[in-house]
């Protein structure tokens, strides 16, 4: 645990805004930028991200149904097309992707915690003190 992984967990998990997130990874180098969103892609795999998350996803992270990650998220396998969007290089399409990889981890690791660790877990990220 760092203090990127803690600071990503609570953006996901509302903890903290995601104009703060942006903020942040803004201020990354390009290929902090990229290991960064390939963080958020790994871990939304790992809290079990589906397909159908793609549309409430695109609508939290406030992207239009047009923009390139939320094309890519509605289309195909939801874990190909994590990986696609973690790829995107355009400044720009970066910070969409963080946004849309923020919104797809918060739902899919709010699913898993409800379902998988309701009765408590060993997850550091499900222990974060809320501020």
């Amino acid at each position: 645990m760092n203090e990127r992984d803690v600071l990503l967990n609570e953006l996901a998990q509302g903890m903290r805004p995601i104009s703060e997130g942006i903020e942040w990874f803004d201020g990354l180098g390009q290929e902090e930028q990229s290991d960064a969103l390939l963080f958020l892609r790994h871990h939304c795999v790992q809290a079990r991200a589906v397909t159908e998350d793609a549309p409430e996803s695109i609508r939290r992270s406030g992207l239009r149904p047009t923009h390139t990650p939320a094309v890519l998220i509605s289309r195909g396998r939801i874990d190909e097309q994590l990986g696609k969007v973690a790829c995107l290089t355009p400044l720009d399409e970066r910070r969409k992707a963080f946004r849309l990889l923020i919104a797809v981890l918060s739902i899919a690791d709010a699913r898993r915690r409800e379902r998988f660790c309701s009765g408590g877990c060993s997850h550091w990220w499900h222990r974060l003190p809320v501020a």
